[in-house]
């Protein structure tokens, strides 16, 4: 690097490492110099050595604006340590973390790592690893418990749907977590910010720290946050593409109860625009009733209706 300008001088080798992956994140390379000749990154520096970021001249103005926009206000003029860049991220997740070096591990992506020189970042690969065991599991500790009606296949079809790359990407965008990635200079040019792989693998990379950070309850408390909206538009739908007598039937057999029966109790309106009223009986009593244009639309419908009243606990 030529035309080199130090723009910052600390004596914290961990301020130094901060400063730098900063200034890496917004696409600006810098090299790290010490008064220390045997040191080497991560420096080890004792409270006379200084370390210095230099960068290139042309983008000294903007690294230094960078710097000045991530320091905290402080009365004298002495140098402070950088605010928490991912505030607005803890917030959005709801969880604080103890050691957040292991969320800025879980948003730094293997591009950002193969691009560091000293070696010294870690990409999120082994979080993302992690967090899809331990969300597999607490997804499917949910189904089995709010689901009970459901079959293995059933309740795997539901989980495969909420694990999906398309769902956590989802999710992952409504936490803006493309704004939080650590990426090399080629991801970031290519909109890896906007890719549903990296979001998703990010996403599951957020959760093992959580996991790491806060133990099982904490990201166990984070999924039910995260996904109670998914899990109630499946109770919505049921699984097998929204065959509700089948799910109806299935639940009425696991307790030993008699098979549904649907009745047409009436239609009206003209042939091309008939409904059909459907009364649905189950061991000789009326359990729901329904109408639909067509007489399956409306068995379906009562189905619905009836497997809503059993499972909140209705006869």
């Amino acid at each position: 690097m030529n035309d080199l300008v130090v723009i910052f001088r600390t004596h914290s080798d961990v301020e130094a490492s901060i400063v730098r992956g900063l200034l890496e994140a917004h696409g600006i390379r810098s090299l790290v110099t010490s008064d220390v000749s045997h040191a080497v990154f991560p420096l080890s520096v004792n409270e006379l050595g200084e370390v210095r970021i230099s960068v290139r001249e042309a983008e000294a103005d903007d690294a230094r604006h960078i710097i000045d926009t991530h320091r905290l206000d402080a009365p004298s003029g002495k140098l402070v340590r950088l605010r928490d860049e991912f505030e607005e991220l803890q917030r959005a997740i709801g969880y604080r973390f103890k050691d957040r070096g292991l969320l800025e591990h879980a948003m730094t992506h293997t591009s950002r790592a193969n691009e560091d020189v000293s070696g010294g970042v870690v990409d999120n690969e082994s979080l993302e690893f992690l967090g899809d065991a331990v969300l597999g599991f607490l997804i499917a500790d949910l189904l089995f418990h709010k689901f009970p009606q459901y079959d293995e296949g059933q309740k795997s079809k539901l989980k495969a749907s909420l694990v999906s790359t398309s769902t956590l990407a989802h999710q992952a965008a409504r936490l803006a977590l493309g704004d939080q990635l650590l990426l090399g200079h080629g991801e970031e040019k290519t909109g890896g910010r906007r890719k549903q792989a990296l979001l998703a693998d990010a996403y599951e990379a957020l959760l093992a720290a959580i996991y790491l950070d806060g133990g099982i309850d904490e990201v166990r408390a984070f999924v039910v946050r995260e996904f109670s909206p998914a899990l109630a538009r499946s109770d919505e739908h049921a699984v097998m593409g929204g065959d509700y007598k089948s799910a109806l039937q299935e639940f009425l057999q696991s307790r030993d109860r008699g098979l549904p029966e649907y009745r047409v109790i009436g239609t009206v309106g003209p042939d091309h625009h008939k409904q059909f009223h459907v009364d649905l009986v189950v061991e000789g009593a009326t359990l729901a009733q329904a109408t639909g244009t067509r007489k399956k639309d409306a068995e379906q419908q009562a189905a619905r209706a009836a497997l809503a009243r059993l499972t909140s606990g209705g006869s």
